[in-house]
């Protein structure tokens, strides 16, 4: 798979004090988790044959991964496979012989390898674990497994783990730059429970001890955290959509108890591809299919098994996070856990810290899919209504290398971000042209901050470094500084970083916007008002202004 190399060749001690100076409060097991260490560098994973069985009345699970991977570089005998405790790795083989395993720190594992590795060759290796893996107490925010009961008592179980990482339930090479290119998963549980993942259902084979495993298997890239199992007694209703790229099988399973529900309600997935479709371009998993999944918390991205826990409400349970009333014209779960199939699924960031683009731009698919349901004026006011959400406190973009979280902001200010380089190019047709070629360009990818911000400000033809710097790299919000006399404007941008030269609209005539191009340094134009005293500024730019 696709691989991002920019830091392989720092050692993992470089890399650590390095990140001292920086941060001091990140640990060992950070860069472990946040690296691209030596022991993940040289190899490129091609494929994961994963088996989970599950113990539901101990809440225990065991099991065992295959990884297939090709050779980068010779003379590397150690690889890194990532497991979290309480869950443990207690075996690993090649070729049928036993590996040494040594645990470094309380995530990763080394293997030793004792065949030598060379350059280009394919290798598998097996590792087996088990153990009570991490419960989820808040999911999906903390991640882990969900042990819940539907309303029969029945077993209702499903995991989630962005941020905290798959290793909280399975091991794997997890680090989000490396990918496979397809995955099986082979989920074993006592009937009649289902277990619902990604991919396509190939078999459920029933087994003596009264159990089943449903073997499903996914045929594109899949980034790890994407990965789930989901497992009740469901029921299950299917349609197709046609879509860019034809025809595009739909699959639903939820509780018995809501099915009827769910069939009216999940009516609003056509309208979701839809909408996205016109704007990112053909959703991006045809091969593997779309799934919706009810799941006992609120929901999470999953690729091609995206988990719903939204109560059939619009909105997000049940309210307007912008309180323009636009956001109750639909269900939030549907159209942002389904939203990031473009963004986080089928482009997916290189390192945690750049989890913006995932959440920026998915944040900003909901204002999206009200413009082209309900109009531009109503997609507008949705995105500004969540300003009020922003809280400007940190920058966007975290420290790299640590798997580091970034704030909420990447969700509303970045949304408004990008609303507001949507004003800037000021061009519908190059904008959605923009959205469409990211996941053409950058299909089935992981990607790294900079080559976003370098293809935006490409297609733009407008160097935008500073911009990016200012909104992802930096909490505070520009200011536009001005003043006004004897129709004379002069303004300049304050509260920014040096450089800064986004152009803005501003009213220079009565009903009238046109753009003004600010820098650090003072400016001046005519404007043809007869009495103003305050400058209106364009509201879809996400900007503040100070009169003198």
């Amino acid at each position: 798979m696709r691989i991002f190399l920019l830091i392989a060749s720092l050692s993992l001690l470089a890399i650590n004090a390095m990140l001292a100076q920086q941060v001091s409060s990140y640990t060992m097991d950070d860069t472990l988790s946040g690296t691209i260490t030596p022991e993940r560098a040289w190899w490129d994973l091609t494929f994961y044959d994963l088996f989970v069985r599950l113990d539901v009345e101990r809440k225990s699970i065991a099991g065992h991964n295959m990884i297939r991977y090709e050779v980068l570089s010779e003379r590397q005998q150690h690889m890194q496979i990532d497991l979290q405790p309480p869950l443990v790795l207690e075996r690993a083989e090649q070729d049928g012989l036993p590996l040494a395993i040594k645990r470094i720190g309380k995530n990763a594992y080394w293997l030793t390898l004792e065949k030598v590795q060379r350059r280009g060759s394919q290798e598998a290796v097996t590792v087996w674990y088990s153990g009570i893996p991490r419960e989820a107490l808040r999911a999906p925010w903390d991640g882990g497994f969900s042990w819940s009961k539907d309303q029969q008592g029945r077993p209702f179980i499903a995991t989630s783990c962005q941020g905290l990482g798959a290793s909280v339930w399975w091991p794997c090479k997890d680090h989000p730059y490396d990918e496979p290119d397809s995955q099986r998963i082979s989920i074993n549980v006592p009937e009649p429970l289902v277990d619902v993942s990604n991919g396509r259902l190939r078999k459920v084979t029933p087994n003596p001890d009264g159990t089943r495993t449903f073997e499903w298997f996914v045929a594109n890239p899949l980034n790890n955290y994407g990965v789930n199992l989901n497992v009740a007694e469901y029921a299950h209703f299917a349609d197709t959509f046609q879509g860019e790229k034809g025809v595009l099988d739909l699959n639903y399973y939820v509780l018995q108890e809501n099915l009827a529900k769910a069939q009216q309600h999940f009516k609003q997935v056509k309208g979701m591809l839809r909408a996205f479709e016109y704007w990112f371009g053909p959703y991006p998993f045809y091969e593997d299919g779309y799934k919706l999944v009810e799941v006992p918390y609120l929901g999470m991205e999953h690729q091609s098994s995206v988990t719903y826990g939204n109560n059939y409400l619009n909105g997000y349970r049940g309210t307007d996070l912008s309180k323009t009333g636009w956001g109750l014209k639909w269900d939030f779960i549907i159209v942002h856990e389904s939203g990031h199939e473009w963004f986080a699924n089928n482009i997916t960031y290189s390192d945690n810290a750049d989890m913006w683009i995932h959440e920026s731009f998915t944040n900003y698919s909901e204002s999206l899919y009200t413009e082209y349901h309900f109009g531009k004026q109503a997609g507008a006011e949705y995105v500004r209504g969540c300003r009020r959400l922003i809280e400007n406190q940190k920058p966007i973009i975290p420290p790299y290398g640590v798997n580091a979280d970034g704030p909420l902001d990447m969700y509303y200010k970045g949304g408004n971000f990008l609303h507001t380089l949507r004003q800037v190019a000021d061009n519908e047709s190059l904008w959605r042209e923009i959205l469409r070629g990211l996941n053409r360009d950058f299909y089935h990818q992981t990607v790294s901050s900079a080559q976003v911000e370098e293809y935006i400000s490409k297609a733009m033809k407008r160097d935008l470094s500073k911009v990016f710097d200012q909104y992802l790299r930096h909490a505070d919000v520009p200011v536009l500084e001005y003043r006004m006399k004897h129709r004379k404007l002069e303004y300049r941008w304050i509260n920014c970083v040096r450089g800064f030269d986004m152009p803005v609209k501003v009213a220079l005539s009565p009903g009238k916007y046109t753009f003004i191009y600010p820098d650090t340094e003072w400016k001046h134009t005519r404007y043809k008002w007869k009495k103003k005293e305050v400058l209106d500024i364009d509201p879809d730019f996400y900007v503040e202004s100070r009169k003198l």
